[in-house]
């Protein structure tokens, strides 16, 4: 299986970055102030990132043997396709491109003008024509070429990794502020409470599969890509929290807005404040690239099965991309930007994320009986303990989902069942 047409331009440096970039965006200057809600224990804090990260850490070990046994285009819907058949193929696809993806770009287009304002302060509307030509700005330039697209995401990488990394640092140059209060046990549903929220921040390390016909030597780079990536998140998510908690409070963290920020001023004084806005406008602009970069190579592969309308298998003569399927999805996001639906349907998403997920880690399980012969040049760690493991906790993270919140969960089941009878009008036209 290879990259239907689409050249192999993106090295072991780029894959990392598509993986850091995506999952380190604005979550983890947000998600502790929700976690600090529900658990008040700082050895529990550090717990639930470790857990969720662990969980993810799986979840990415199985996505790198699918990856380097079939390293086409399309990654998580090529996964399903084999595995399971061509409708959970194309509910994947058609989740993507209708919530998950394309409201995720929208939210991070949005984000980034909030965030923007803090220097120049932006009324409702401007805040939307900027988010427009932001998203727009990146939709030109990965129309333009896959090179240039990852030469943006290696910077704001390596960007937002420097802030984060002297954030953490500046925290041990000052005395300990905050004395919280000593570890206890916390109820097993405030901890999967804040599993949501953590599992939330770790979103999108499935991301660089999608651009898996375009990574040079895929086999090992995916593996490389996925581990380092992950591994560097995981390590950052957890001493960025271990610094709120050595300089705020737990209630501090539960009642602020803007916890990096605060964190940030305790440090560094008033520029802290500064380097944590220019941080998060750089992390939600990696992640943004990121997205606009791998997502429309989902849609390039089932519009080359047949399963989408044919324009979106186009390949730029000149810069060798799926343009026409960049430009949709840029026009779609741009959609929910102006009516605002995406503020709804990014609510949608995660239940849908983590349900193909869970499948498509279960996959491997399904491939290794059902295509033994598939050549694996990697073979995922820990098997079938590890495999099991995520399959169970993402099953029961999902379950917990359902009734903490049941309206979110089964409204994005609703979208993702209406996908159904979608399919079959695709395969009756095909």
């Amino acid at each position: 299986m290879g990259n239907t047409g689409l050249q192999r331009e993106l090295g072991l440096f780029d894959s990392i970055s598509i993986v850091l970039g995506i999952v380190i965006g604005s979550g983890i200057f947000l998600v502790p102030n929700l976690i600090a809600r529900v658990i008040d224990s700082p050895p529990w804090i550090l717990a639930v990132w470790i857990v969720t990260g662990v969980l993810s850490f799986f979840g990415a070990l199985a996505f790198a043997e699918l990856g380097a046994m079939l390293p086409a285009t399309g990654g998580q819907y090529v996964y399903l396709r084999e595995a399971w058949g061509l409708l959970p193929a194309f509910l994947c696809g058609w989740t993507h491109f209708f919530v998950s993806q394309s409201a995720g770009i929208a939210y991070l287009s949005v984000s980034f003008a909030i965030y923007l304002s803090y220097f120049v302060p932006l009324g409702s509307w401007p805040a939307r024509v900027v988010a427009l030509a932001v998203m727009a700005l990146l939709t030109l330039v990965n129309y333009r070429g896959v090179r240039p697209s990852a030469t943006v995401q290696n910077v704001c990488t390596v960007a937002k990794v420097a802030g984060l990394f002297i954030i953490i640092v500046s925290a041990f140059f000052v005395p300990r502020f905050t004395s919280n209060a000593p570890s206890h046990g916390v109820p097993a549903s405030a901890f999967g409470i804040a599993m949501i929220a953590c599992l939330q921040a770790y979103d999108g390390w499935s991301a660089v599969s999608f651009v898996a016909g375009e990574v040079k030597n895929p086999e090992r780079t995916l593996l490389r890509a996925l581990s380092i990536g992950m591994a560097i998140a995981i390590a950052i998510y957890v001493l960025i929290n271990m610094t709120y908690l050595k300089v705020l409070t737990i209630p501090e963290i539960a009642h602020a807005d803007r916890v990096g920020t605060l964190a940030a001023e305790r440090t560094l004084g008033r520029s802290g404040a500064t380097l944590v806005a220019v941080t998060i406008l750089l992390s939600i602009l990696g992640s943004l690239n990121g997205r606009v970069l791998t997502q429309p190579r989902v849609y390039f592969a089932q519009a080359c099965d047949g399963l989408f309308f044919r324009r979106f298998a186009t390949i730029h003569p000149r810069y060798r991309t799926p343009s026409f399927s960049i430009v949709v999805q840029g026009a779609w996001s741009a959609v929910l930007i102006l009516t605002g639906s995406f503020e709804v349907l990014i609510d949608y998403r995660i239940f849908g994320i983590w349900m193909l997920n869970v499948a498509t880690v279960a996959g491997v399980v399904v491939l290794r009986r059902k295509r033994p012969e598939l050549e694996r040049p990697y073979r995922m760690w820990g098997y079938p303990f590890s495999t099991l493991a995520f399959i169970a906790v993402g099953s029961a993270f999902m379950l917990n989902t359902l009734i903490q919140r049941p309206a979110p969960s089964l409204i994005g089941l609703a979208i993702m069942a209406a996908g159904i009878p979608a399919f079959y009008l695709w395969r009756r036209r095909a």
